[in-house]
């Protein structure tokens, strides 16, 4: 529920007029700016500065990824059973004092791969941990009703600081070495915790979670998000699209840039317009549900992703194939983008409070652990049959989620549900919360998107 120190007035409030949430996105988006640097900058720093192998750049890549998949259920649990401000804090911390350690070790020439890849892993469970209850807090900052205007702006915002973010960091780079670079992260994190240390929002203690065994909740939380078909639906939408996209994700660059020889500034370019059209997809998300109905926008988007694909499996080396690439990946991100504000939404609504941090960590478990999985699958594929026939393969896969959405009752909501009466008393079993059913007059994409709020895809 939205502050009452930053009251709104009208039938259509500001969301910019709310206090919080202006210094819960401004953080948040200082955050994603800074990750995107570092997501910039240690793999040149590895390869540049310190001759890693290609195993071991892969190796990196795989320590950077681990946490969410071991930890993000933990992370939930104790988002849901602590303060989600404290745990952001401390997640910001933790990664400014890892990040840090790599430019005062490199003014020292003291400066290692294990090093870097102590500082991925840390860097990655920090992120879990500030993660997982910046996604559950947002509920508690503004009235439910305006979940999807501001999941819209945090998706339009995020996408975009993604892309200034890598290019600062290349800026960086190129000023002050790759190692010195790595200090604009370090100061967004510490940016993103003055925002959120200066967030005042209630939060519900729950002394009763006191005692109890880590595993018990998160036991509850899986047993939540199963016993409730739309969150099991959206659920299992993202995870088979993200695992989907980290096929494609793997071997697309190589594709471009080897069999379609296409330069890295029109690779740049290429990016620059999946930015784009994340932005203008999580932007039109609202407008868009409340047109066509938050199922039928969702089906739509999700029917319209495999087809993006076209241009690059049909295409040859040439100008005009790469403006087709890069229109099919704006639109492609403009799908994903607009599914997956809309699908996080209807997960925010219709959770209970108590159980915010744990659903969403469930939804980052399985899309955080299929994506090695799909980078693996991919690599085997890739060297057995050939890159382009395994892009065919992803492609087929991004009808997956598309056969489970339209099999769900969900393809025909038409409005955005209701919120759950009451939350489940933290100290007894969770059961899902038994809000109104989707409503539908006339019987008749989901990507997560720092982290979760940024889509991911190839074109």
């Amino acid at each position: 529920m939205a502050s009452s120190t930053d009251p709104f007035s009208g039938a259509r409030p500001s969301l910019w007029r709310h206090r919080n949430f202006r210094r819960y996105l401004t953080g948040q988006a200082a955050s994603v700016t800074g990750s995107s640097i570092s997501t910039m900058v240690i793999p040149v720093l590895a390869v540049l500065e310190l001759d890693a192998t290609t195993a071991e750049v892969a190796w990196l890549t795989f320590l950077g990824q681990l946490p969410p998949a071991l930890l993000a259920l933990h992370a939930g649990a104790l988002a849901d059973r602590h303060s989600k401000r404290k745990q952001m804090i401390t997640g910001d911390l933790v990664s400014a004092a890892a990040l840090a350690s790599v430019p005062v070790a490199a003014a020292l020439d003291r400066l290692s791969l294990p090093q870097l890849m102590v500082v991925a892993a840390v860097q990655g469970a920090a992120g879990v941990l500030h993660d997982a209850a910046a996604i559950s807090l947002l509920p508690s900052l503004v009235d439910r009703s305006l979940l999807q205007r501001s999941n819209s702006r945090i998706g339009g915002l995020f996408a975009i600081a993604a892309t200034a973010g890598s290019n600062l960091g290349a800026a960086l780079t190129a000023l002050l070495g790759p190692a010195r670079a790595l200090l604009g992260d370090v100061l967004s994190y510490l940016v993103s915790a003055w925002c959120t240390a200066r967030i005042q929002a209630p939060e519900s203690p729950r002394p009763a979670a006191q005692g109890r065994r880590l595993h018990t909740e998160i036991g509850e939380g899986l047993r939540y998000v199963h016993g409730d078909h739309r969150l099991r639906t959206l659920t299992l939408v993202n995870a088979t699209t993200s695992f989907a996209l980290a096929l494609l994700n793997t071997l697309w660059a190589l594709y471009l840039l080897r069999s379609l020889t296409m330069s890295a500034t029109a690779f740049g370019v290429v990016l620059g317009l999946g930015a784009l059209g994340a932005a203008a997809g999580a932007l039109a998300a609202p407008s868009l549900a409340a047109r066509y109905g938050p199922g039928p926008m969702m089906l739509a988007a999700l029917a319209i992703t495999p087809l993006t694909q076209l241009p690059l499996l049909l295409a040859s080396p040439g100008l005009a194939w790469q403006f087709a690439i890069g229109g099919a990946l704006f639109l492609q991100l403009a799908c994903a983008a607009a599914a997956g504000t809309t699908q996080r939404t209807i997960r925010q609504v219709v959770t209970a409070d108590g159980m915010q941090a744990r659903m969403q960590a469930v939804s980052t478990w399985l899309t955080s652990g299929a994506r090695p999985v799909a980078a693996l699958l991919a690599g085997g594929l890739g060297t057995w049959i050939g890159v382009r026939p395994t892009l065919i393969v992803g492609t087929c896969l991004l009808v997956v989620p598309l056969v489970v959405l339209y099999r769900s009752p969900l393809r025909s909501l038409l409005e955005m549900p209701g919120s759950p009466t009451a939350a489940p008393p933290p100290a007894e079993p969770l059961t899902p919360p038994t809000p109104p059913g989707p409503s539908v007059p006339n019987p008749a994409v989901a990507v997560d998107v720092r982290h979760d709020h940024s889509p991911e895809g190839g074109p």
